[in-house]
Parts: C-alpha cells; structure tokens; sequence
C-alpha cells in the first residue's frame, strides 16, 4: 500500500508539470530614435491608385504653370510603382529618374534632399548605398496617423523644382 501511495503521489507531481520559477521581467523596449531626417513609426497600408493619380494630376497642374516638362511617379512603400505620368517631350532620362527618387523617398522614409545635402555638406560616401538619390524631387507621402504610405519622385527640372512641385503635388485640397 505504501509503494501505491508513492506512486499516487509522484504521478500526481508529474501531472501537475514542473514547479513555476520566477521568470526576469524585460526591460521595457527603449524608444528608438530615428535616424537623421527619416519619418520615424512604421510604414502604413499602400496609397491607392485613386489617391496615386490625384497627386500625379496636382503635380502635372503645377508643372504646366511653370512651363516645365516632367515626369511623375508614385510608388507604395517598399518602393515599387503605383502609378506614373510623363508630360510629351520630357527628357527620357526623367522617366527612371522620378522612379528612382519615389523609390528612395519612400525605401528610406526621408525627402531625397536628405541625400542631396549630406552629400553636398562633405558625404560622398553616401551614394554609394543601394538606392541612394542625391537630387531633390522624391518625398514621401505620409498618411493621417504620420505613417509613409508611399512616395512622390519627380524629375525634368532642377533638384528645388521637382521639389517644389512634389511638394505642390502632397499638399491637401
């Protein structure tokens, strides 16, 4: 009888799994900061098509009234196209160029003036990472709750005219 009450007792210990030990409590994740001109928070849900071809019609506007030929692409956050336009007798080197500045706008959460004027302020070292711009025209689109949802890359004028229109082309109306 007392074997079977062993017995009872060690299956019941089994049973019952092993004994709880105090697990160390983590340190609360500390706030990262975001690095030097970069839209800080996570990347939100794409911009729409519908919303693409506003901003690429608003830009288009603003190009016309300053007598400039351009290009005009939108991408979603990780870069890739959503939607683009060329005005007729735009140099074709825009056509990859407005590309490639929303892909950097939007792939490194920052204005390509960033680039621009880090470069031009003693850091040439930064174009030589994959994606760098270092000509002002790509910003991104920034959503309601401040979340990159995609970028604008302009490109046919100089740095601070594609700006200016990529920035003409973001505002609400």
């Amino acid at each position: 009888m007392r074997s079977s009450v062993i017995l009872a007792a060690l299956l019941a210990t089994i049973a019952m799994g092993p004994p709880a030990v105090a697990q160390p409590q983590a340190p609360p994740p500390a706030q990262v900061q975001p690095a030097p001109g970069q839209i800080p928070g996570p990347y939100g849900a794409p911009i729409e098509l519908t919303a693409a071809k506003a901003v690429i019609e608003r830009a288009q506007v603003e190009a016309r009234r300053l007598n400039l030929l351009m290009a005009f692409a939108i991408s979603d956050p990780a870069g890739d196209l959503v939607a683009f336009a060329r005005m007729d007798g735009v140099q074709t080197a825009s056509v990859q160029i407005a590309q490639d500045k929303a892909r950097a706008a939007a792939r490194f959460r920052r204005p390509t003036r960033y680039w621009a004027e880090a470069i031009a302020n003693g850091r040439p070292q930064l174009i030589t990472l994959d994606g760098v711009v270092g000509s002002e025209g790509g910003i991104p689109v920034v959503d309601a709750q401040g979340r990159v949802i995609g970028a604008i890359g302009v490109s046919g004028g100089t740095g601070e005219q594609d700006a200016a229109v990529a920035t003409v082309a973001l505002r609400p109306r």
